[in-house]
This record gives C-alpha cells, structure tokens and sequence, in this order.
C-alpha cells in the first residue's frame, strides 16, 4: 500500500500482515533475511501521554514469555517516532483459514488445541500479562500445535484518549469475555472465556455467539447463553466453564490443563463434573498435522516433496575404472595380434582384434556408465526421511534442531550439495548417515547429474525445507545467490 514504511528500524518491510485497533503487522526481513512480524503502533495512540511507558513495561514483560506456545518477541524499540514490536513470524495457517478451508476439528485434534491453547495462556498469565484478543486469526496452527501471537502489548492502549474518543476498543466482537463487552476491569479470566469461544468455534466453524452487528454480539456475550451443538461430547463441559459468565467460575490455564488431563473444574459438580475427562497424556495434533499451509508457502508445493541424487565418489570410480579397461582392450589388440600371427596363423588375427576392442569397449562402457550410489531426501510436514542404498533414516521435525542446505566444500562444480541435520541434545544419528564424529549431526551428499535438473531439484528441495521445516531451516547462501530470495531462516522468523 502506498501508505506503508518500507522500512521500521533494522528491519525491511515486504508486506502488510493485518490490520487492527492498535496498529498495522508488517512481515519484515532482517539484514540476514530472517522473517518476523512487526507491529507498529498507530501514531495516534503512540502520541496519547503514558502510552510509551505502558508500553515499554509490557513488551519487557512479554519477552519473559516462554513455553512452546507462544511466537516470542524478538526485538522492540518503545522510544522510536512511531513504536513497533517484532516477534517470531509463525509460517502456518491461522485456525481461522484451518476451518475455514478444512472443517472442523475432530475431537483428537481439538483437544490437543485445548492443551496447547491453555499452556499457552499459563505461560502469558504467569509473565503478568493478558492476551485481550484470542481470536482464530491470532492462533497459527504448526504440524506440531498451535501458536498465540499477538500477545503482551493491548494493556499498553488501555486508558487511551484516541480509543474512548473513536470507540475502539481492544479485543474481537464474538470472542470478547462479558467483562471486555462491557468495560469493566479485565484480567485473566477473560482470555480464559475467549478461549471457551474458540474451542466452540473450532469444534463447529461458527462462534458461539452467532454472527451479526457489533452491538448484537455484545449483547449476547453478556446476557444469553452460548450456543454450543456441535462441540464433541467429551469437551463440551470443558468449553462451557471456560464460557462461564462470571469470571471467578471460570478455571484458570492451570486448572483447565488438569481438567484436560481427567481432572474436575472447580466446584466438582455440574459443568465441571468428571465427565468430559480424557487419558492422562495429551495426544498428539492429529489431523491438524497433516494441514501445513503456510500463509506465504512456495507454490506448487505437495504433501510429500523426494529428490534422488547420487554420491560422487562413486560415480567418478566408476568413471576412471571404466577409462582404464577401455584403455587395456584397446592396447592388448596389437601384442595379442603379434602372438597370434606367430602361433596361429593370419587367420585369427582378424578375430583377436574384434575381441580386444570388445572387451575394452563392453567393460569400458558399463563402468563407466555404472550408476552412482543413490540417494534420496523426502520431507513432509510430519519429518524427514533419508536413505542411502539399504539404509534408510527418519526423523520428526520436533527432534531437529537445524537444517542447512549447503554446497559441498570440496565441489568442482555447483553440482554436490550436502543436506545437514542438527538433531536436538541427546538425539543421535544412525551410522551411515553422521557427518563427521557428532553423534547428533547428519549429513547426506546430493550430487546431480545434470546441470539444468539439478537446479529444479535443488528449487524443489529449498521450497519443501521452507513450508514444512518451520522455523528450522537456515538458507544457506549459497543457494539463496542460486535461486534467487534471501538467506537465513526460511522458515518462522
């Protein structure tokens, strides 16, 4: 848009993310190409007196956020002409887009985004914070959970004379808490109720609350019941405490974690009676795994994405071996020729000479044309699976620590790529696959015959590490000068 910055401090903004009460999200790229969102507060509220301090002491605060939930903030500057916050950029779909492209979550599935959900929330809460706007565009599901972004900065614009003069406030009509609807005091109860809404949404693709007019939807947040058909059996007790009107019936995160886990809500009785309890462990996201559509994913790539590449070292084995038996087929013909005239007459001369040049073109050629030792890498949103003739090795993305796809150090040509894996601590890598004497790194050479295939391959590969290792791909270089784009991480932030 003509009316956005190119540029919020060290950062380069590409394009615009969304829109709100508070500000503008920016993708913005780092000097090294890491990918991250930035907010950037409307100057409006920037220049209302007490809102830099507000909003210096909550982006502190928001930084202490931990746990896997969460996109953290990475970098802020409060004092700058016009304030902005960048935190990790999450490349996944929101649950919004999810439902709204694939349906409904399954009960596995929902329940796993309750757990993650409620984590998330532990961790914001336990910080000091309030999230004041939990909404599906604000949850971005990964092939391992969902993540909260957007969080730690509302509180700052409490109070502001722009918002009370506009009527703006903070927070989405249909996922408000009562309290928000209408403006009493909020504290985390209140992302507990817009929880409670998401869940319901998630279960059913529409709010509990209906649709409609902003006053209409306050007015059923605060007065009528939500409406809750369709959330599955086994968690409709769950969601209708977190919908619970008045905040002090409402579980907190921790509470919910337990209540997700077999335990009972407050109270012991009727909604938060045992009857919505599930196995002690929290399973794993299902369904919800296998639907990876980053919001800026490469186009055209599939669900599963395999390039074959032989090795080096065994192709140009087979090569020299190749050369020298053409070499001696064709230097035996003439001494063969020789003795045979000697011994057998000029009769047989003529057929020592074929055979010779048999021999050396026949050996020759099949060395020389022996196929190299192949090898292949296949990636999908799950993991990674490798293998080397009989050796095959996979790995789910939540072992991986990094992924690097570089050029091989010793290369002759832009041909050899090495594809390197830094598993996490305590990880190890099979034989045949270590790179070096680290019991946590592989390494799998990929040599392409071809020049102009080798590129498309290569294309393939880089696109595939980009939507599916999110957040753990490092884009070397070298093949960002080859393909285009930019270095560093090529996937969240």
């Amino acid at each position: 848009m003509p009316d956005d910055p190119a540029v919020i401090g060290p950062y380069r903004l590409t394009a615009r993310l969304g829109e709100g009460g508070m500000g503008r999200v920016y993708l913005g790229l780092s000097r090294s190409g890491r990918r991250l969102a930035v907010k950037v507060v409307r100057p409006d509220i920037a220049a209302d007196p007490g809102f830099r301090e507000r909003f210096r002491r909550e982006v502190e605060a928001a930084r202490t956020v931990g746990g896997f939930w969460t996109a953290p903030i990475v970098d802020a500057d409060p004092d700058a002409a016009t304030p902005w916050v960048a935190s990790d950029y999450i490349d996944a779909p929101s649950l919004g887009l999810l439902v709204d492209r694939r349906g409904a979550l399954d009960e596995r599935a929902l329940r796993s985004m309750a757990a993650g959900l409620a984590e998330a929330l532990e961790a914001i809460h336990g910080a000091g914070l309030v999230h004041r706007d939990l909404k599906p565009s604000n949850i971005m599901v990964t092939g391992d959970g969902p993540r909260v972004i957007d969080f730690g900065i509302s509180k700052a614009a409490e109070g502001a004379t722009t918002l009370t003069e506009t009527g703006l406030v903070i927070g989405t009509p249909g996922f408000m808490s009562p309290e928000q609807a209408s403006g009493a005091r909020v504290g985390p109860a209140s992302d507990i109720f817009s929880l409670g809404a998401v869940l319901a949404f998630a279960a059913t693709g529409e709010g509990p609350f209906g649709a409609g007019s902003v006053p209409a939807l306050l007015y059923r947040v605060v007065h009528d019941e939500p409406s809750l058909e369709g959330v599955p059996e086994g968690l409709r007790g769950v969601v209708a405490v977190c919908l619970e009107k008045e905040p002090g019936r409402r579980p907190s995160a921790s509470e919910l974690l337990d209540l997700l886990s077999g335990g009972a809500a407050p109270g012991g009785t009727g909604r938060g009676s045992p009857a919505y309890a599930r196995p002690p462990s929290v399973p794993p996201m299902g369904p919800v795994a296998e639907v990876h559509e980053p919001q800026e994913a490469p186009s055209g790539v599939p669900d599963e994405v395999e390039v074959r590449a032989g090795t080096a070292r065994r192709q140009g084995r087979g090569t020299t071996l190749g050369g020298w038996m053409t070499l001696i087929g064709f230097l035996s013909i003439f001494p063969g020729a020789l003795v045979t005239e000697a011994f057998a007459g000029g009769g047989a001369v003529l057929t020592v000479l074929v055979l010779g040049m048999v021999v050396g073109m026949v050996g020759g050629g099949i060395l020389k044309r022996q196929p190299p030792a192949e090898r292949s890498v296949a990636l999908t949103a799950e993991g990674l699976h490798c293998r080397v003739l009989r050796l095959e090795w996979s790995s789910p993305w939540e072992d991986v620590e990094r992924i690097t796809l570089r050029p091989l150090v010793t290369a002759a040509t832009e041909r050899q790529w090495v594809l390197s894996v830094v598993l996490r601590r305590g990880m190890t890598v099979p034989p045949g696959f270590a790179d070096g004497l680290a019991k946590n790194k592989a390494g799998i050479p990929l040599v392409f015959a071809d020049q102009q295939d080798h590129r498309a391959a290569l294309r393939r590969l880089d696109d595939a590490l980009r939507c599916f290792a999110d957040g753990l791909y490092e884009r070397h270089d070298a093949l960002a000068a080859l393909l285009g784009g930019h270095g560093g991480r090529g996937g969240a932030g």
